[in-house]
């Protein structure tokens, strides 16, 4: 070999010493990648999130609930949207059963429509945490607000108001089981108080169900134009209260009082806006009941034994306990005792994972 070759040999071994040297060793990366499991053993699972429908704010600040929470253990949301379509439901909860999510998160629906792809879930052992969704499986953790609870506090509320005597307007729709549940308090209020009288009721959930809600009670007004031919309106949904609200104030009926279910920030604009007719509304955090669907799914994941049952405590807010300057439900803990920051759902385990995430 002559002098001219064995020269280029040298530097070409010294290059590639060099880069050689500049590369992380296995060791290294086995190592972090060690680390980070032991923190963590849950990071990076893939978790769905199955809708019958996602409208208005409320269901916004769910889906944001379910993403936080899910982001600080280190996990990755994927939201199903079914457009209100059952058989569509059905089908995202099979798509996420074969695509081998690690935990399947479901926002209402029936039981008749999702019992055999959950059950389909359960047999493969993956988790499946349900809020207001009637699913009765074995197995599945079933989530819900304290709906009864939740009209009993509106309707009382009203009664008050108004002295024991009303002519009401009722907004609600069958078919969705936390629905259901408010018409059983719905009815039994009736029972009890004599001196309340439905004169009309109506309602459905659609893809504008806030705008729908509003040309029904527009024509609704107009049935009864006169004042004290309605003293109130009970709205089972926030999107219903919405369109209720809009109606009254484009009409100018002052006289109506609107009494809601379910709590958002577009929500409390409306009821913080001078001389609103929306007077109170009974919810829980739409965000803490995301964060709370993911603990007990997590829990689920890391096999800790789980209730099946879980009932969220609701909070009552009424537009005279609000301040004049707008407030969020990010800050309304601060006028509303016992609203969101909610530890339901936590346990050690789980809090140690968000530190090692």
């Amino acid at each position: 070999m002559t002098k001219k070759y064995a020269k280029i040999l040298l530097a070409a071994l010294l290059i590639l010493a060099m880069l050689a040297g500049c590369q992380p060793k296995v060791g290294e990366q086995a190592g972090t990648k060690a680390k980070a499991s032991k923190d963590n053993p849950l990071a990076g699972k893939k978790i769905a999130l199955i809708m019958q429908q996602n409208l208005g704010t409320f269901s916004a600040q769910y889906i944001e609930g379910v993403k936080e929470q899910t982001e600080k253990f280190g996990g990755q949301t994927v939201v199903f949207t079914s457009d209100g379509d059952l058989a569509k439901m059905a089908s995202n909860v099979d798509a996420a059963v074969n695509q081998g999510f690690d935990a399947i998160l479901i926002d209402h629906g029936t039981k008749e429509a999702l019992t055999a792809g959950v059950e389909k879930a359960i047999s493969k052992n993956i988790p499946v945490v349900a809020f207001d969704a009637g699913v009765e499986s074995k197995g599945v953790t079933s989530i819900e607000q304290g709906d009864q609870q939740m009209a009993q506090m509106t309707l009382d509320q009203l009664a008050k108001d108004s002295g024991g005597k009303a002519n009401i307007v009722k907004i609600w729709v069958a078919g969705f089981a936390p629905m259901e549940r408010r018409q059983i308090a719905y009815q039994q209020f009736l029972k009890e108080n004599t001196g309340i009288k439905e004169v009309a009721a109506f309602g459905a959930a659609t893809q504008n169900t806030a705008l729908d809600t509003q040309a029904q009670m527009e024509a609704i007004l107009k049935q009864y134009p006169n004042k004290g031919e309605i003293t109130a309106v009970w709205a089972a949904w926030d999107e219903f209260a919405k369109g209720a609200v809009r109606a009254l104030e484009q009409a100018g009926r002052t006289d109506i009082k609107v009494y809601g279910i379910d709590m958002s920030d577009e929500d409390l604009q409306m009821i913080q806006k001078e001389n609103s007719p929306w007077v109170a509304s009974a919810a829980v955090d739409p965000k803490d009941i995301g964060r709370i669907q993911v603990r007990y799914a997590y829990q689920k994941i890391n096999g800790d034994s789980v209730e099946e049952k879980v009932k969220l405590k609701p909070v009552f807010v009424t537009k005279e306990a609000l301040p004049k300057e707008q407030v969020t439900t990010n800050d309304l803990d601060q006028h509303v005792e016992g609203w969101g920051k909610s530890e339901q759902g936590y346990t050690d385990k789980l809090k140690k994972l968000e530190e090692g995430k």
